[in-house]
Order: structure tokens, then C-alpha cells, then sequence
């Protein structure tokens, strides 16, 4: 009877560790999309049901997750919000689409989204968003789309975009990018009118003619 007992106990102990582990883990992914809500105006109220009580965002609008209640997806286009992205969203390491297009999301676009490789498609375009393209984004192997165009960004193309192999789609236009237009990897195919209305952006980059670094910040 006292072995039964003690394997039941056992058993109830694993259990209990397991759960406390998921609820841990999704609540980590709810902090920092719950971080994101506290920083955006939102009259709409499209975020009204991002409960910060529940054990993990999965029930929450606009939010998906996958069958280990892992965030994937979070489609918040056209939602008229307003206010900044935040750091935390680095912590969203399964994300696949971060889909934030057509508000007017203001400040940075922060460098650790560079941390997030499983991400597919990072759309940002028609906000108001300034400062450069952080570098780390070449660090998202599984990039596919990006779309930052119509916004306030500065600054060079960072060459470290070249590197994604699985990129097909960029589209920079209308901001105030500077320097070369990179010609490398992806870039061969994308067409010369996502790069247009940048007044300070150059033609594509002269291979062993130009270098990449111009007067350019």
C-alpha cells in the first residue's frame, strides 16, 4: 500500500511540475504581449480581451497559438493603435507573423526582434516608426517577408539582410534610408520600386566599385 501510495504521489508530482511549467511558460509569453498593450493607445479597444490574469494569451483576440500554446501569430493591422514596440517582444521566440501594418506605432523598431527565428513575416509598414533598421533582423534565418515601408526610418539598409536566404519580399519605400541598395542574396529579385522615394538612397551597390559604408547615419 505504501509503494502505491508513494508512485501516487510521485505521479501527482510530475503532473503538478509539468503544469506549473506550461502555465510559467505561457504566462512569459502573455507579460510580454500584455507589456506591448501598456504601451499602445488603443480607442478601439481591440486589446480589450488581453487578460493578463488568464494562464497564457492562447483565448486572447488577435493572438495565435500553436498546439503547445505557443504564441505564433499576432495580427494586429489596421487596428488604430497608437504608441511604441517594446523589447519584450523578443521573448515571443515562436512567433512566426508579427503583423502590425497600417496604425501609427511611433519609435524605434526594437533590435531584439532579431532574437525571434522562427519569425516569417514582419510587417510594419504604414506607421509612423523612426531611428535605423537594427542589423539583428539578419539574424531571422526564416524571414520571408519584410515590409517597413511608409514610415520614418533613416539610416542605411543593413548589409546583414543580404544573408537571408529565405527573404523574397522587402519593401523600404518612402522612408529617409541613405546609402547603396545591396544587390547580394535576395536582393537580386526585389524589383527597384520597394526601395523608391528614399531621397538619400543611392543606386544599387557597385560591386568592388563602391564600397557599402557612404555618409550615411
Amino acid at each position: 500500500m505504501a509503494g502505491r501510495d508513494l508512485l501516487l504521489f510521485v505521479a501527482v508530482t510530475i503532473i503538478s511540475s509539468s503544469l506549473m511549467v506550461s502555465t510559467a511558460r505561457g504566462n512569459s509569453e502573455g507579460d510580454a504581449l500584455y507589456v506591448l498593450r501598456r504601451s499602445l493607445s488603443d480607442p478601439d479597444n481591440v486589446l480589450q480581451s488581453w487578460d493578463p490574469n488568464l494562464v497564457n494569451p492562447c483565448t486572447w483576440f488577435h493572438v495565435t497559438c500553436n498546439q503547445d500554446s505557443h504564441v505564433t501569430r499576432v495580427d494586429l493591422g489596421n487596428s488604430n493603435l497608437s504608441g511604441h514596440l517594446v523589447p519584450e517582444l523578443g521573448k515571443l521566440e515562436h512567433l512566426q507573423y508579427l503583423e502590425l501594418y497600417k496604425n501609427n506605432i511611433q519609435g524605434k523598431i526594437p533590435v531584439e526582434l532579431g532574437i525571434l527565428k522562427n519569425l516569417i513575416s514582419l510587417d510594419l509598414y504604414n506607421n509612423n516608426i523612426s531611428g535605423t533598421i537594427p542589423p539583428s533582423l539578419g539574424n531571422l534565418k526564416s524571414l520571408v517577408f519584410l515590409r517597413l515601408n511608409n514610415n520614418q526610418l533613416t539610416g542605411p539598409i543593413p548589409r546583414t539582410l543580404a544573408g537571408i536566404s529565405s527573404l523574397k519580399v522587402v519593401d523600404v519605400s518612402n522612408n529617409n534610408l541613405c546609402g547603396p541598395i545591396p544587390t547580394t542574396g535576395p536582393f537580386e529579385h526585389i524589383p527597384l520600386e520597394n526601395f523608391e522615394n528614399n531621397p538619400r538612397l543611392e543606386g544599387p551597390q557597385l560591386q568592388g566599385l563602391a564600397g557599402y559604408d557612404t555618409n550615411c547615419s
